[in-house]
């Protein structure tokens, strides 16, 4: 059992089986295989608009299939796999809001498999990490659509999988609505998220 974060080589691989051994205070994900720390406590713009997400999103599914789960919430991707042992998963993330309709992806850790829709805010020092190791991961295991939002400069930018690759849709101000791909006629109030 690993109580110290410091305990941890960064310059090696691990697993789920790994990280399900750890038991210290520091958020951690794994990005295929390697550590990556999470930023500290979010500010509390970060928090105003993730419940703002997370409470439009909740209100269109209640009554319907689809769940939404904001963080800390660990999702394990599987590169589209779904029989998969905790020793053969190498990569554990905790997006900010995830939303997931295929209820057999659900267990008491969390969910096995892509999300159908993931939504990062971004912190100051994660935008790399977001835009590229996390946009790559997503693209990879199937996300359906993708947005990553910036609370600095108001913007929200949506992309949508298609034919197996991220496609940038549109960035979306404040006083914009903002459709949701996945959810035909659903449009979420950005005006609401960055007040």
């Amino acid at each position: 059992m690993i109580t110290n974060i410091d305990e941890l080589d960064p310059n090696k691989q691990y697993s789920y089986a790994d990280y399900l051994t750890w038991h210290f205070d520091e958020r951690v994900e794994l990005i295929k295989g390697w550590i990556s720390r999470m930023s500290p406590a979010s500010l509390v713009l970060h928090q105003v608009i993730s419940m703002s997400l997370s409470n439009q999103i909740f209100s269109y599914l209640r009554g319907k299939q689809c769940k939404v789960f904001a963080a800390p919430f660990d999702v394990r991707l599987t590169n589209k796999r779904r029989q998969v042992s905790d020793k053969s998963i190498v990569s554990v993330v905790q997006p900010d809001i995830s939303v997931i309709c295929d209820m057999e992806k659900l267990d008491d850790k969390g969910c096995i498999g892509a999300p159908e829709w993931i939504i990062e805010i971004l912190s100051p020092g994660n935008a790399r990490k977001e835009m590229k190791e996390k946009f790559s991961l997503y693209e990879e295991n199937g996300v359906k659509e993708y947005w990553v939002v910036s609370p600095i400069y108001e913007i929200v930018q949506v992309y949508d999988l298609i034919n197996e690759k991220f496609v940038w849709r549109n960035n979306y101000v404040k006083e914009d609505m903002i459709p949701v791909g996945i959810f035909e006629g659903f449009m979420i109030d950005s005006n609401s998220m960055f007040s």
